[in-house]
């Protein structure tokens, strides 16, 4: 299932000779993953809340893969030049399947809510048995 890499850029507009040098660098170690840029330094509108800087979005064709690319010699050789220079956040997302909706999603939420529930100091097992 596809997963993105979400980098939330705290300190945007930090740059300096180091932070060049990575993004010269840095899609050469993403092409052995099949790691891609989806939105990089575009227009960001923040519609609700607060989001201090800009943000990077990358996918890759799985969790397993996205974690590879991150632990890869190739990617760790340049990683500091980001990590020493620029204030961000890096988290993974898994995708989501075919056929999801949020309407199923919260089933399962409420499923689990059901399977947790006491009834009369009862635990329900014949609705957890799934």
């Amino acid at each position: 299932m596809t997963t993105y890499l979400i980098n939330h850029l705290r300190q945007p507009g930090v740059v300096n000779i180091a932070v060049v040098d990575y993004l010269e660098r840095v899609q050469d170690t993403l092409d052995p993953f099949a790691g891609k840029f989806i939105g990089q330094g575009g227009e960001m509108e923040v519609l609700e809340g607060a989001w201090p800087g800009s943000a990077i979005l990358l996918s890759f064709p799985d969790m397993e893969t996205a974690r590879n690319w991150y632990a890869s010699p190739a990617y760790k050789t340049i990683l500091h030049l980001r990590t020493d220079n620029v204030i961000s956040d890096v988290v993974l997302l898994e995708g989501v399947g075919v056929g999801h909706t949020p309407a199923k999603f919260a089933q399962q939420i409420r499923d689990s809510l059901n399977c947790h529930a006491i009834d009369t100091a009862v635990f329900r097992r014949s609705e957890c048995q799934k």
